[in-house]
């Protein structure tokens, strides 16, 4: 008879990722996983694979809670007050979580582009958020809250640019009130 699992997978997954987060892939060590999500080496292999299976799990985990939370607040009385607002919601995030930054440009910048499944995930959750922004930013163009000729893509490009920035900024310790700055001006900017 199998033994069952004396663990929450769930919470066990959450803890790695708190650690993979925190540290990166390459400095997070089998032991640091084990302490952090209370578990024996045996239940981590068994339950989730190796390291690599467990981080990039964590990584698509994250990835899709992040996105989620940033498409939440994507709403607003304009289109780009939407965006705005997405913006306005992650500069305000708690201080520790600012501090780890964020797990998605975390990976970006220890793999690069050298990482097939690291660039899926990392264009799946882009893809969803970008094509979000990408409506809002047309209806705004319809509207008239920002030029009728405005390339939608490259305006597009440009959130996504200035949230990766707020994250690398957030990062290195940026204050709520600059990050909060970044965002408006950013906004202000699609105005023209």
């Amino acid at each position: 008879m199998a033994r069952q699992r004396e663990f929450d997978r769930v919470d066990a997954l959450n803890k790695a990722q708190e650690v993979f987060w925190q540290k990166g892939y390459a400095a997070t060590s089998t032991s640091d996983l084990l302490e952090a999500m209370q578990i024996g080496r045996q239940s981590l292999y068994d339950t989730f694979g190796d390291k690599r299976t467990l981080y990039l799990e964590a990584l698509a985990q994250y990835s899709q809670d992040s996105v989620t939370d940033l498409l939440r607040n994507l709403k607003g009385d304009t289109a780009l007050g939407a965006i705005d607002n997405m913006l306005q919601a992650f500069a305000g995030r708690p201080k520790r979580d600012n501090a780890k930054g964020c797990m998605g440009v975390n990976a970006i910048s220890e793999f690069g582009t050298g990482d097939a499944e690291v660039n899926a995930l990392r264009d799946a959750s882009g893809k969803r958020l970008n094509q979000a922004v990408e409506a809002l930013l047309r209806e705004a163009a319809a509207k008239g809250e920002i030029a009728a000729d405005t390339d939608i893509a490259q305006a597009t490009a440009f959130v996504a640019a200035t949230l990766s920035g707020m994250k690398i900024s957030a990062k290195a310790g940026a204050s709520i009130a600059t990050l909060r700055a970044i965002a408006s001006f950013a906004v202000q900017g699609l105005r023209g």
